[in-house]
């Protein structure tokens, strides 16, 4: 059963099955306790939104609704029932017997059984046993396919859990990208790439998947069944860098124990290090002979160890500007730079947007338990036509919050950040803030009504274009709202009728 809503608590199934009967007739409700109260634990509601709020506080196993009631019809209860908790058996008590509108709610609320008027209590009990049967069995169906799993993965080979481990995210195949995208010619390189045991020098923004590109190649690679290391040199002192990857001696830490650097622990493996434009002087000659050589030598030690490692290493900047200002050794940057990948940021990949938005979404909405199927159009065209500073990162960041504060399955653009609601749209992006306008040329009108248009943009779409409530936020009449729409030709972008009553 899906989990039930932060703020509403979950209580501990009662010994018997527990069924809701939803009609808005209290005799007919009455009919039905006295039919199944003997074995069932009978909750009764007279509409959708008392059983909704039933729902949240009581653990149901069996759902069992009239079709005619005022306000929701019992499909359309039903339905938003599936959406919340899809393990809850759901009948539908009905006059009507024609096939295609019965298949029509099937296919809407996935009602297992039908009811016909006038029903027999016998019917209406058994029909209740079957559905707590289909309960437990749809359970104890979760419970065993979960210690499947778990005994499979106990008994597989090496060659299973590599195929595993790429499925779950470490294969060139989790890499998402849409047919046209740019991604596509970059990760053909890196496969070739990866099949050659030779350094690979990633660049790109911060944010833009560096890692996740070096870990795919590293399983892509001849070296897949051995180690995969990591290390980030940002904000690292280098005398820890340098302990992190070459280890130390006896009496350099405390405690007076030898330390195991990433270079030994890499050894026939790949060692990721990113962050390389924050390596000093003499880290960036240790690294060299590293590259060069396959040694190295602990920190406080005179012997020399070797290593046959691959090194994979990523760069937030550009490493050929720093060599040419004399800021980055450039023996080490060709020595690395035999394979040069330069990652696009997330702007250049507008394509690729509404894909990756829909990734995080599900993963998220399994991490989080809550139930979530996808973004409406509105809302990916303005995810679309940001500029995504934050690349990937910032992406995740705002799905994460969308879901937070979603109230259906579905996202709206209402639950996107004000500043990306007030981006302006273009084809290769949109601006991140008012700034541009600000030192733009153009007369003042013109660039005050710019702003203007944006700022009347994002007021709308938060309020799910309620035209009375964006006027009232706005301080404008209905009518002078309107005037600017039709000024500005701004129309919400659904192409559905606004909602426009007034607030009490």
């Amino acid at each position: 059963m899906a989990a039930r809503p932060a703020g509403g608590e979950s209580l501990m199934p009662s010994p018997r099955p527990a069924v809701l009967l939803v009609d808005d007739e209290p005799h007919s409700l009455s009919a039905m306790r006295m039919a199944l109260e003997d074995e069932f634990d009978c909750l009764t509601a007279g509409d959708a939104d008392a059983a909704l709020r039933l729902m949240e506080e009581e653990w149901v196993q069996v759902v069992i609704c009239d079709q005619r009631m005022p306000g929701k019809t019992g499909v359309e209860f039903l339905t938003d029932l599936r959406d919340r908790w899809p393990d809850t058996v759901r009948l539908l008590i009905t006059g009507y017997t024609d096939p295609g509108a019965m298949a029509q709610a099937i296919n809407a609320a996935g009602i297992q059984q039908f009811l016909t008027k006038p029903w027999h209590p016998d019917q209406l009990l058994m029909a209740a046993r079957n559905g707590a049967r289909l309960f437990q069995l749809a359970r104890e169906n979760e419970r065993m396919a979960l210690e499947m799993r778990f005994l499979a993965s106990t008994a597989q080979t090496k060659l299973e859990k590599r195929r595993a481990a790429l499925r779950e995210g470490m294969g060139f195949e989790t890499l998402l990208r849409a047919p046209a995208s740019p991604m596509n010619a970059l990760i053909e390189a890196a496969r070739h790439y990866a099949s050659f045991d030779v350094p690979v020098l990633i660049v790109g923004e911060p944010g833009t998947g560096k890692a996740r590109l070096a870990r795919a190649m590293h399983f892509g690679s001849l070296r897949s069944d051995k180690p995969f290391h990591a290390l980030n040199l940002a904000g690292m002192p280098e005398e820890l860098a340098a302990i992190e990857l070459f280890g130390a001696k006896r009496g350099v830490l405390p405690g007076g124990v030898n330390r195991i650097g990433l270079a030994q622990k890499a050894d026939r493996g790949t060692l990721f290090l990113a962050g390389l434009e924050h390596a000093g002087p003499a880290l960036q000659l240790a690294l060299w002979r590293l590259v060069e050589e396959g040694s190295f030598s602990p920190v406080g030690g005179q012997e020399v160890l070797t290593t046959n490692l691959r090194l994979i290493a990523a760069s937030g900047g550009e490493l050929a500007r720093r060599v040419a200002d004399g800021a980055f050794r450039p023996d080490l940057y060709y020595a690395l730079a035999v394979g040069e990948l330069a990652l696009p940021p997330l702007r250049a990949r507008r394509g690729d947007v509404a894909l990756l938005a829909q990734h995080f979404l599900m993963d998220l909405a399994a991490q989080h338990g809550k139930a979530a199927h996808g973004f409406a159009p509105a809302a990916l065209e303005f995810l679309e036509n940001y500029d995504w500073p934050g690349n990937l990162r910032e992406l995740a960041n705002e799905v994460t919050r969308m879901l937070i504060f979603a109230q259906s399955p579905l996202l709206g653009a209402e639950l996107i950040s004000r500043p990306i609601l007030q981006a302006a749209p273009h084809e290769a992006g949109a601006d991140r803030s008012a700034e541009a306008v600000l030192v733009a040329d153009g007369t003042l009108k013109d660039r005050v009504e710019l702003i203007e248009m944006r700022i009347l943009r994002e007021t709308l779409t938060r309020h799910r274009w309620n035209k009375s409530r964006a006027a009232a936020e706005l301080g404008l009449s209905r009518v002078g709202l309107r005037a600017k729409l039709d000024r500005y030709g701004i129309a919400d972008p659904s192409g559905r009728l606004a909602a426009e009553e007034e607030d009490d």
